[in-house]
């Protein structure tokens, strides 16, 4: 069998189709499919970290007071306008009085009458009290006289009807008295009854405060409870605040927070935890809290308005710490990758406290000194080939 020469036209073929493979083979290599994935990567240390909560919250009042009549009626004039500046003890409004002024005027001359049928039957107990007296004493002294046989004993028996009968009439006199008296009670509270209606139809502020809603005008007809004037107090302005429960371990009153704005972006202003209220919602999952201000912004901010507050915690002791970024969750476990041996291994970790520099605790599958992953320019899976770099285009470790 004879063998067929290669010409040199076709080496210099398989030479180019070579030459191309290997091409090929380099690109995918270094940045196609098989290239290694840029990833930026840091070294896992032990140290404190302050953590602190972010959470948005609302400005409320702690005192709000709706100030409205206590029975149905017309209003008859409103003297202040919402963001008046109002006294304790100013007169806010006032209700139409209708006939109570009249019923006040009648309830007058009942009194008067009142007062004289006291009077009166004052002088019918006297005028009974000198009977009986006179009757008692005839009697004695014909019973003195019945025992010298001075008298008969009709005399004597006629004298003891007399104060008997006098003794009855004292009796009723006196009941008349106390039904006067009563008489003059009963009209002495109903005329109260009225007066206190009369003075609950003018709307008095009993605090200092800001008006911060109207709710009806002259004319309007509002029913009992129903508030013509909201007042706050503007020295119990709080903010109603949600916080994550995962990171709210430690949250308590008198920690010290960051307050912004949503009106005043990039204006911080100091504040504190009040309080942490009991419940928390169980919907959410978040707890709420009421902070403070140390020093109230001048103007005040609308009720309402947005706020961003940073509450810093108690430091943690030291403990393995690394980014909130280089956290992953990998077949529904949260963790991180490890560089180890020039490739990969995915490490599960329990993490703790956060603080507000995007550093996250590791309580447990870490140690200092690992060095894990921060960010890649594509998702990572066992087995990615890396290339560590100094930073990715775009981010900033």
């Amino acid at each position: 069998m004879m063998k067929m020469p290669i010409s040199a036209q076709k080496l210099a073929l398989i030479a180019v189709i070579v030459s191309l493979l290997a091409m090929l083979i380099y690109v995918a290599l270094r940045s196609g499919p098989l290239a290694p994935v840029p990833v930026t990567v840091t070294t896992v240390e032990n140290r404190s970290i302050s953590p602190a909560l972010f959470g948005i919250g609302t400005i409320e009042s702690k005192y709000t007071y709706r100030i409205g009549p206590t029975i149905s009626g017309r209003v008859k004039q409103v003297n202040v306008n919402i963001g008046d500046r109002i006294r304790a003890g100013q007169l806010l409004g006032e209700m139409d009085p209708v006939d109570l002024d009249d019923r006040v005027t009648a309830q007058d001359a009942a009194l008067k009458q009142a007062e004289a049928s006291v009077l009166a039957a004052e002088a019918q107990v006297r005028d009974n009290t000198a009977r009986f007296t006179y009757a008692d004493a005839q009697t004695q002294r014909y019973e003195k006289l019945m025992l010298s046989q001075s008298v008969s004993e009709e005399a004597l028996e006629a004298r003891r009807q007399e104060r008997q009968v006098a003794e009855a009439g004292l009796a009723s006199a006196r009941a008349n008295l106390d039904a006067a008296r009563q008489e003059l009670a009963r009209g002495l509270a109903d005329r109260a009854g009225i007066v206190k209606q009369r003075t609950n139809l003018r709307l008095v502020s009993h605090v200092d405060g800001l008006v911060t809603a109207r709710y009806a005008d002259p004319g309007s007809t509002v029913v009992a409870g129903q508030p013509v004037v909201e007042v706050i107090n503007p020295k119990s302005l709080w903010i109603n605040v949600r916080f994550n429960q995962l990171n709210s371990s430690g949250l308590r009153s008198g920690l010290p927070a960051r307050i912004v704005l949503r009106s005043q972006a990039g204006q911080v202003m100091s504040g504190k935890v009040l309080l942490v209220e009991p419940l928390a919602d169980s919907v959410t999952e978040e707890v709420l809290a009421k902070v403070v201000f140390d020093t109230l912004p001048v103007p005040l901010p609308p009720l309402g308005e947005l706020a961003e507050v940073s509450v810093a915690l108690p430091e943690i002791p030291s403990s393995p710490i690394v980014p909130n970024a280089s956290m992953q969750r990998v077949n529904g476990s949260i963790g991180v990758w490890i560089v180890e041996d020039g490739g990969l291994r995915f490490a599960p970790v329990r993490v703790g406290a956060t603080d507000l520099d995007g550093r996250m605790q590791i309580l447990e599958g870490l140690s200092a000194g690992d060095r894990v992953v921060v960010y890649s320019h594509k998702a990572l899976k066992a087995g990615s080939r890396i290339k560590v770099v100094e930073r990715l285009p775009g981010v900033t470790l």
